[in-house]
């Protein structure tokens, strides 16, 4: 019986890989879980690892040759057994030890690892731990929680059983595919080691340095980018493996005119001691992954963009008078509350028509124009600021908009974001008003061109029709890249969202 190895999901908009490197030749052994072979994308560089024990019988496409998601790789024969490597004799020590009981269960433990976590996650922080070892855990039930730069996810058993070990604990760092835990399938409990094993963490080589120093050369994309670019790799930040420079490395690059590197590689300043009576008061906490992601990618907004802020204000009477006419009907109907997102993403998408450099972006030397809108809606958790995605929301209804709105605002508040809800936006939204703001300037969500700083809404004498009456308005804030938006064009695409807000039946009618 043969085993087929395949090109597996690489992530979204991910469909194709190059054969990097073959760590084995038709003919020899292979163990189980061991690495076979190396893919490189444009963001990232993964290991591929045999799903059986047995002999690599054929190899489809040699190094170098591009292959689809899914494409037939290699084929491992079955039944020969390889000679172990030293990580796969003490996944084997480890294994044996874990299940010594006088009653073994006759399946073999299951492995819990790293999962894919999407577009360039190659490593994660565990969070906490929902079982400990001897716990009893079903099919699908969430084990552990893991934290990436980009979300919070949990981790499920594929099986039910009881957990026999725990190789990585809380705080830690773990690459995709490192052993998270096992499993003992079955209704009973099996014997759990008394010792854990070393974390595979620990084997992981430590990290190279950002900026030079690497012994990774630059993955073949990187390299050719690299020398049409004439720049060298030791001034560029690398994010794969072991500091590999990879080509979406060089784009940021070139993109930020090495403003990243710089930023990279420059040191924190440190901070003064506290005073001897303030200390015993103070209490340090590490910062999540997300939240230092968070840190970075807004300061690295603000080194690179020519970011500006023009304001508006707009009267809310209108919509909120459409609210309250058609608010139960519109429930009833949709089976989702009439807010004020579904309007405003609606207002947006409008403008964005009208005024495509908002909706674009820097490529290098490039412009990149969309004709279509992805709008990001900021969500405050717990855990920090995150932004998932109204994918073609220049397609939907307000209705739609609305259901899609509380769909990902659940989401983000349970953690269950996926990072397909996370990545793609083109615009962004930020509600600041929902926690009493009255004006901000919000910060640009990078490589995004625009985003829009909705505010709390305050009744306020203003003009009409040459009489002072009160009206509920809000103030509103376009923050954008001077570098591909004038002036004009960012003041042009306040007013003609205060218009359509205003006057709501110009987004009926498509004015």
């Amino acid at each position: 019986m043969s085993v087929e190895i395949r090109v597996p999901t690489l992530g979204e908009s991910v469909t194709e890989a190059t054969i990097g490197q073959w760590f084995k030749k038709p003919g020899e052994a292979v163990n189980a879980d061991e690495p076979v072979v190396e893919l490189e994308t444009d963001k990232v560089t993964i290991e591929v690892s045999a799903p059986a024990s047995g002999v690599l019988e054929a190899i489809s496409f040699s190094e170098g040759e591009t292959v689809e998601v899914g494409a037939l790789i290699g084929v491992i024969a079955d039944g020969a057994k390889a000679a172990p490597t030293e990580q796969s004799q003490n996944k084997q020590e480890t294994s044996e030890a874990s299940m010594a009981s006088e009653d073994k269960n006759d399946a073999a433990p299951v492995d819990i690892v790293v999962p894919v976590a999407g577009e360039s996650v190659v490593e994660a922080d565990v969070g906490q731990w929902f079982k400990k070892v001897g716990d009893r855990v079903e099919l699908d039930e969430a084990i552990v929680e893991l934290e990436t730069d980009k979300a919070a996810m949990d981790v499920s058993s594929p099986v039910a059983g009881t957990v026999i070990e725990i190789l990585a604990e809380s705080g830690e760092t773990v690459e995709v595919g490192a052993l998270l835990a096992r499993v003992q399938p079955g209704e009973g409990g099996a014997a759990v080691t008394a010792a854990p094993a070393p974390s595979p963490v620990a084997q992981v080589p430590a990290a190279a340095p950002a900026v030079g120093g690497t012994e990774m050369p630059p993955a073949p994309s990187a390299a050719k980018m690299l020398a049409e670019k004439n720049m060298d790799a030791a001034d560029v930040a690398g994010s794969g493996k072991r500091g590999q420079v990879l080509k979406e490395d060089v784009l940021s690059a070139v993109a930020n005119l090495g403003t990243t590197a710089v930023t990279k590689a420059a040191p924190a300043p440190a901070r003064a001691p506290s005073n001897v009576d303030d200390a015993p008061r103070e209490e340090r906490v590490k910062m999540t992954r997300l939240r230092k992601t968070i840190a970075t990618r807004l300061k690295e907004a603000q080194n690179t963009a020519a970011m500006l802020t023009t304001f508006n204000e707009v009267d809310m009477k209108p919509v909120m008078d459409l609210r309250k006419s058609y608010k139960d009907l519109f429930e009833k109907k949709h089976g989702v509350k009439l807010g004020f997102m579904g309007f405003f993403t609606r207002a947006v998408v409008h403008a964005l028509k009208e005024i495509p450099a908002v909706n674009a972006e820097i490529d290098g030397n490039d412009l990149i124009y969309k004709n279509y809108a992805h709008i990001g809606v900021a969500v405050g958790t717990e855990k920090g600021l995150v932004v998932p995605v109204v994918r073609n929301a220049d397609q939907m209804s307000i209705a739609e908009v609305e259901q899609e709105i509380g769909r990902l605002g659940r989401a983000a508040r349970d953690g269950e974001l996926s990072m397909a809800d996370m990545q793609g936006g083109t615009f962004t939204i930020s509600n600041g008003g929902v926690y009493g703001s009255l004006m901000s300037t919000p910060i640009l969500n990078a490589p995004q061109s625009g985003i829009l700083g909705m505010h709390k809404i305050q009744e306020r004498p203003v003009v009409v029709n040459g009489e002072i009456v009160i009206r509920p308005m809000m103030y509103l804030a376009l923050s954008y890249d001077h570098r591909i938006v004038d002036g004009k064009e960012a003041v042009t695409f306040l007013v003609r969202l205060k218009e359509s807000l205003e006057d709501p039946q110009r987004l009926v009618l498509d004015l």
